[in-house]
């Protein structure tokens, strides 16, 4: 079986990974690729960028792909589902149309309103002044989003009026036409990474991640600067709940909507002090960096369940399998990021941290003259497994520190909920 990989960050380097350990995959391509895929035994990177469909597409035919998988949000939002399904190809992500669980927060949120599944309160606008005026009555804090794709960067959380408003002007400014204001839900986050076949759902272990820049989840959002799981706060009492008022219920309203749904259905919840899980937003994709954390706890094998997904067969798939214990990973960034930051830095320590006992999924890295080299604001996924959580964390930072790069920077503090 050959699978190609569509993407080029860590997300695509842990399934390209995790893939090749399935018994029947003897190769995988991965398009665009990084420099971890480009070094992962039994895989090859290919020249063409995710939404390049057409090259995509005669390469898949030409080389008898029986597996595409697309790891980012952009290229199924664009419809790359669409394209191959024409040529009679296996694809696992959604159509356009369902990827705008994600591309549109607010065809999202009325989806899921009409469905009767607890959301966050709010209204969308179009019209700064008119967004000012609610966020005036509703007071703060209060969370600000741009309604399309942000690159996991388009949420702002106001702890004041002023800080709200500037957030409308700077998403507007920024080419932002539509914006939703929602109540800001107190409690914890836990991320659902689900996958399904338009019918049945099966729930992968729950994670956390830290989506801030700063130690003690201080600063700027960012795509994620680490992850850990199973996350404890997800108590086989709460996923069952998940599973039955939000996860079901929004698989039978996409079908209701003529949507069948086969792909990653990533739940990000918030779980009030009531112990009430509350859908935040969706994701149409494995998350980054929480694939880094889940992945290398799965058993079963990935691609025979990618499989059930696109042939429609998830509800006789078996039980899935998981090891014992926790996983952690560690984001390594480039110094300034998720601002401006520089790219070219000679990246060493890799096989030594690996050694020690990590998984280094590679992000923001190419091999360029033998040299593995930065190439984005997010460079390293280090992974540690662990008998539990202070051994992962343990391992995972002894780990990182073999790793060098100018500018390395990551959190001293991931995991800190769960220490």
């Amino acid at each position: 079986m050959k699978v190609l990989v569509v993407g080029n960050g860590g997300r695509e380097h842990a399934l390209a990974w995790k893939l090749l350990q399935s018994p029947q995959v003897e190769q995988c391509f991965c398009t665009p690729g990084n420099g971890g895929t480009a070094s992962l035994e039994g895989c090859e990177n290919l020249p063409y960028a995710v939404d390049d469909f057409g090259n995509i597409a005669e390469f898949v035919q030409q080389n008898n792909i029986d597996l595409v998988v697309v790891g980012p949000e952009v290229p199924l939002s664009k419809g790359i589902t669409d394209y191959l399904q024409r040529y009679n190809l296996k694809v696992f992500g959604p159509t356009q149309a369902g990827a705008q669980i994600e591309s549109s927060k607010s065809w999202a949120k009325k989806l899921m309103a009409e469905s009767g599944i607890a959301i966050a309160q709010g209204k969308t606008f179009t019209d700064a002044q008119a967004a000012k005026a609610y966020i005036t009555q509703q007071g703060a804090p209060i969370v600000v989003k741009a309604d399309n794709l942000a690159a996991g960067k388009g949420v702002i959380v106001a702890q004041t009026v002023e800080e709200a408003y500037n957030a409308v002007d700077e998403l507007m400014q920024t080419g932002f036409n539509l914006i939703v204001v929602e109540e800001c839900l107190q409690g914890e986050e836990v991320s659902i990474l689900a996958l399904t076949d338009g019918k049945t759902v099966r729930a992968l272990l729950p994670a956390q991640d830290h989506k801030r820049i700063g130690e003690g989840d201080t600063g700027p959002n960012t795509g994620g600067m680490g992850a850990y799981a199973p996350a404890p706060i997800a108590t086989p009492e709460l996923l069952e709940r998940v599973q039955k008022e939000i996860l079901e219920p929004t698989v039978s309203a996409l079908r209701q909507q003529g949507i069948n749904y086969c792909g990653v259905l990533y739940a990000g919840l918030m779980v009030t002090p009531e112990g009430d899980p509350k859908v935040l937003e969706y994701n149409c994709r494995f998350g980054d960096p929480e694939t880094q954390a889940v992945l290398p706890l799965l058993e079963t094998p990935l691609a025979e369940l990618l499989m059930a997904c696109i042939e429609g067969r998830l509800n006789e798939f078996p039980p899935l399998q998981w090891y014992d214990g926790s996983a952690v990973c560690v984001v390594a960034a480039s110094e300034g990021y998720p601002g401006s930051y520089e790219k070219g830095k000679v990246i060493t320590g890799i096989t030594e941290a690996e050694n020690l006992g990590s998984t280094v999924f590679q992000a923001g890295t190419k091999l360029e003259d033998n040299r593995l080299l930065t190439d984005g604001g997010r460079v390293l996924g280090v992974t540690s497994r662990g008998q539990d959580f202070n051994e992962a964390i343990e391992k995972v930072y002894s780990c990182i520190e073999a790793i060098d790069f100018s500018g390395k920077y990551y959190r001293r503090d991931i995991g800190h909920r769960v220490r």
